[in-house]
């Protein structure tokens, strides 16, 4: 501890201790929240003062200026991860006369964000905890000043998506750093990024060795077409996005996307209306038609003292 505290810079793991966060917080708050960082050797390191003094002029009382509507107006506000799946499910919920819903795809840790402001109803999340076991949990209790509520959506498949055929023979997390090969990334604060950014960190690559890392798109769909167009050779996402591209995929790991939903709004009808669809015939006949999804989970209530999720 003598050596961090006297330290000039600091490494990802000692600014997180630091803070009293999880490391892949860290992430987040340089992109979202501007901690001084610096990357130029290949790996974030920060410079202790500024690290100081970013602190010291965010110590103030975070004030809930949010939306006073309620759910059970016909409107439901959802802000968040983006899934195939789930705009599937949005639509169904408008057809059946529910209500209206208005999705922000705004990545998990911008739903996570939403949520605290009081600016949706619903926020959508799968961030792998620092555990590389749960997901959700500690970042909600991290980011908001009261445990939500957690709803399984579905368990998603992640990986990486090739072009047909896997012309630049991609086998592992190391190959992306291959010459001549270009990838697309997802922006900072997505689950998908950090995902990624944890792959390469645990690999005896960095991330200044892959081409196109600071290239970013919004969605996993906008990823998708970027390796079908060919205008990349990998990019992060689910599986799903692979089944309906016709894509080559590279598992990493299975996922739980969870909907977090404020205590005090959970039992608003439009909400109730929402999360009952998620046990409905139709719902189920949706999520057969994608890959890469488990939807054994969905639609149930869970919570970080019981659930063991199997890899």
């Amino acid at each position: 501890m003598s050596e961090v505290k006297d330290s000039k810079y600091l490494t990802t793991r000692e600014v997180a201790a630091f803070l009293n966060i999880n490391e892949k917080m860290v992430y987040y708050l340089v992109n979202d929240k501007g901690l001084p960082a610096t990357k130029i050797t290949g790996k974030w390191l920060f410079p202790r003062r500024l690290v100081e003094e970013w602190l010291e002029t965010h110590v103030l009382n975070c004030q809930r200026t949010g939306i006073d509507r309620s759910s059970n107006d016909g409107i439901l506000l959802m802000a968040g991860s983006d899934d195939l799946l789930l705009q599937k499910v949005l639509s169904l919920f408008y057809k059946k006369g529910l209500g209206t819903v208005f999705f922000a795809n705004l990545g998990s840790m911008g739903g996570l964000k939403s949520l605290r402001l009081g600016l949706c109803h619903i926020g959508t999340c799968h961030l792998l905890q620092d555990d590389n076991a749960e997901y959700n949990f500690d970042f909600a209790k991290e980011e908001l000043d009261r445990a939500p509520v957690f709803v399984n959506f579905s368990k998603r498949e992640q990986g990486i998506l090739l072009q047909k055929g896997n012309p630049k023979g991609i086998h592992s997390i190391v190959d992306l750093a291959k010459k001549g090969v270009r990838i697309v990334n997802r922006q900072l604060g997505t689950g998908t990024r950090l995902l990624l950014d944890y792959e390469v960190s645990k690999s005896e690559i960095s991330a200044s060795q892959i081409e196109g890392y600071q290239k970013e798109v919004s969605r996993h769909m906008d990823a998708g077409l970027e390796v079908l167009s060919g205008r990349a050779d990998a990019a992060p996402a689910i599986k799903a996005v692979a089944g309906l591209l016709d894509l080559d995929f590279l598992p990493l790991r299975w996922e739980r996307y969870d909907l977090l939903i404020a205590r005090e709004r959970f039992f608003e009808k439009g909400i109730q209306d929402f999360i009952g669809l998620l046990h409905e015939k139709e719902f189920r006949t949706l999520a057969e038609s994608f890959t890469g999804y488990d939807i054994s989970l969905c639609g149930k209530m869970i919570f970080p003292d019981n659930l063991k999720i199997k890899e």
